[in-house]
């Protein structure tokens, strides 16, 4: 016996699919300490707290009973918005129901590592640049290999080089310009203390945001026609430009 569905009256329909998310791995429960922390990640780099749906990683915190509620305030005090939780004990399970955050198991050992914690050894073998160390370059910074979802890599001071790809839900942020010699997916933000004169630049654009000293470009603003192509994003007469690279 078939059971026929009259699609028409159907209001919706299930479909798999992995969506990008930033993880925030909390190595304290102090709801202060968080506070604290995320007030100075605000002052650097403003256009990443725009209602950034966040999974809050308990896993490194060794408390059965967390304030979860009181985190998630915090959270969202800054513009963040908790959708789930990972790891934790049962009674963190449940407050996160409770809570109407989703609850997901431990990530596997490996996976949760950071890439800076990765020996090149264990990483896959997409491209020569992947399995390659990174080096530091001066007051910047070279990173060589994918920045892979969730991840973040940074340059407090200079320019940040990345020589392999960044990936939808990845971060790359610099004090000066930031140069991405493959497929720019994630958020990139150049100038993050401030560097009118920074800038981005990519081989590939398709940026969920750029940012340049806090001016910045979701997107959505983004002219279809510049996607895939090569450019050069820089801030004139304080407006963000973005051009193609010949």
């Amino acid at each position: 016996m078939s059971l026929k569905v009259d699609k028409a009256s159907m209001a919706f329909t299930f479909k798999g699919g992995m969506l990008p998310m930033t993880v925030m791995e909390l190595t304290s429960a102090d709801p202060e300490r968080i506070r604290d922390q995320l007030a100075g990640k605000l002052n650097q780099s403003p256009a990443f707290f725009q209602h950034t749906p966040v999974v809050l990683s308990v896993e490194k915190l060794d408390e059965p009973h967390l304030s979860l509620e009181r985190i998630c305030a915090v959270c969202r005090a800054h513009k963040l918005l908790p959708v789930a939780v990972r790891g934790g004990a049962e009674p963190v399970k449940q407050s996160a129901w409770a809570l109407g955050l989703g609850w997901f198991p431990p990530a596997d050992g490996a996976r949760s590592r950071t890439l800076e914690e990765v020996p090149t050894s264990d990483m896959p073998e997409e491209s020569p640049a992947a399995a390659a160390p990174q080096a530091e370059a001066g007051a910047g910074r070279i990173y060589r290999g994918t920045v892979r979802s969730g991840q973040q890599v940074s340059a407090p001071e200079g320019d940040l080089v990345i020589i392999g790809a960044v990936n939808a839900g990845a971060e790359v942020l610099a004090a000066g310009s930031v140069h991405v010699y493959g497929a720019l997916r994630g958020r990139a933000l150049a100038g993050i203390h401030g560097d009118t004169r920074a800038g981005i630049f990519c081989r590939e654009l398709r940026a969920e945001l750029l940012s340049v000293a806090g001016n910045y470009k979701r997107l959505e603003d983004i002219d279809p026609q510049l996607l895939g192509t090569s450019v050069q994003v820089i801030l004139s007469d304080a407006q963000l430009g973005i051009t193609a690279l010949d």
